[in-house]
C-alpha cells in the first residue's frame, strides 16, 4: 500500500485508494444494500465494457440473479455536478449494456431513470431491488 488512505471494497475484495468518488461509491453501495435490499453478490464495482472500440469501465452494475443487468450506476465526486454530461455518459455505456434503470450520483445529489425504449422516465426514489425485477 502507499502513504495514501484506503479503503477496503467489499465488491473488489481488495484495498483501493479513497477518493472523493471512491467515498461516494462506497457510501451508495453499502446504503443500496442497507436500506434498499439489494444483495451484495449482485453488484459488480468497476466492470469492463467496451464502448465504440474504445476500453471503459462502469462504475457499478446491479443484476438479476440470472445474472441480467438490471441498474448501472456513474458515480461522482460530491464536487462534480450531475450534469446532462454525466448523463450522457451513462446513457452511451447503456448502449452496450441495455439496463432498464440508469443511477448517477455524486452522494449530494442522486437520479434515477427507468429507460423506457427512447425516452427515459425519471423517478423521485431509489428503488428497492424487487422493484428492479418487476420491469
Amino acid at each position: 500500500m502507499d502513504n495514501k488512505q484506503q479503503i477496503l471494497c467489499a465488491w473488489r475484495r481488495k484495498y483501493v485508494r479513497l477518493t472523493p468518488e471512491e467515498h461516494v461509491r462506497q457510501t451508495i453501495l453499502h446504503a443500496l444494500e442497507d436500506n434498499f435490499a439489494y444483495p451484495h453478490g449482485l453488484i459488480a464495482v468497476e466492470v469492463p465494457i467496451e464502448v465504440a472500440g474504445l476500453k471503459k469501465r462502469c462504475d457499478a452494475i446491479v443484476y438479476s440473479q440470472q445474472m441480467q443487468p438490471l441498474m448501472l450506476i456513474e458515480f461522482k465526486a460530491e464536487s462534480v455536478p450531475l450534469t446532462q454530461q454525466v448523463f450522457d455518459q451513462a446513457a452511451i455505456y447503456n448502449r452496450h449494456l441495455h439496463v432498464p434503470y440508469l443511477m448517477l450520483s455524486n452522494g449530494k445529489d442522486t437520479i434515477i431513470a427507468e429507460v423506457k425504449e427512447t425516452t427515459y422516465q425519471f423517478l423521485n426514489h431509489i428503488p428497492n431491488y424487487s422493484d428492479l425485477l418487476i420491469k
